[in-house]
């Protein structure tokens, strides 16, 4: 995708910590941004960080997602499930939910979906951290396992980004981006996920692809080379 083909992005999970980010990133960029809350307290603060739309509903239960998804270019996915969700045994928002806004876009023709998921998830031989994710969160890692199977499945282009250890600091824009298998293993600031997927898609290199993502130095010789690009 060109950047001008980019006019209107729906985030998901915008009042997470990654959805955040990703929204102070678009806010002074060229896209309108509706932005997708469960929590109808967030509105203004939403509102405040630059959502030009904010939509009320919940992923597990939604009243009319099409609808809500429509004339839409891109989808951000930046859903997920706390560590306490799992004494819920389910469904979860990374699989369920995110599974019922991926069928939305794909009714509604959007474009490209972009979601973040977790090191560890999928086949792919297993780092010391990945192994403990999905020790410590099996469940979740399973439901997300499901969504990314369902959206390489789906007639849209894609990008699954799979950040090691979340964290708030700041934006570095210096991460190692490897191929699934990799074996990364560290953390990654929030911020520096955001740039990732707001840069997705419309970055060549990263068309229906999935990607380990840690902080840099680490793992450094494993990384992949790629111009991220960012809407205007």
């Amino acid at each position: 995708m060109d950047p001008d083909d980019v006019d209107t992005v729906f985030l998901a999970g915008a009042s997470g910590d990654t959805g955040v980010n990703v929204l102070r990133l678009l806010a002074p960029r060229d896209v309108e941004v509706r932005a997708l809350t469960r929590s109808p307290a967030k509105r203004e603060q939403l509102h405040n960080l630059g959502a030009d739309e904010v939509v009320v509903d919940d992923l597990l239960d939604p009243t009319d997602l099409e609808s809500t998804v429509d004339d839409t270019d891109v989808v951000i996915s930046a859903v997920g499930s706390a560590m306490s969700d799992i004494r819920t045994r389910g469904p979860y928002v990374d699989g369920a939910g995110a599974q019922n806004l991926l069928d939305a876009a794909v009714t509604t023709d959007v474009k490209a979906f972009v979601m973040e998921s977790a090191i560890g998830v999928g086949d792919e031989p297993a780092s010391p951290l990945a192994a403990v994710f999905n020790l410590v969160i099996g469940p979740i890692q399973q439901a997300k396992a499901a969504t990314e199977a369902a959206l390489r499945d789906a007639p849209l282009r894609h990008t699954i980004l799979r950040p090691g250890i979340l964290t708030n600091g700041s934006r570095t824009d210096d991460v190692t981006v490897a191929e699934p298998g990799a074996k990364l293993w560290g953390a990654v600031s929030r911020a520096d996920v955001a740039r990732l997927m707001i840069a997705a898609p419309i970055t060549g290199a990263a068309a229906d692809r999935t990607f380990e993502v840690v902080s840099t130095p680490t793992f450094r010789e494993r990384g992949l080379a790629i111009d991220w690009q960012l809407p205007g």
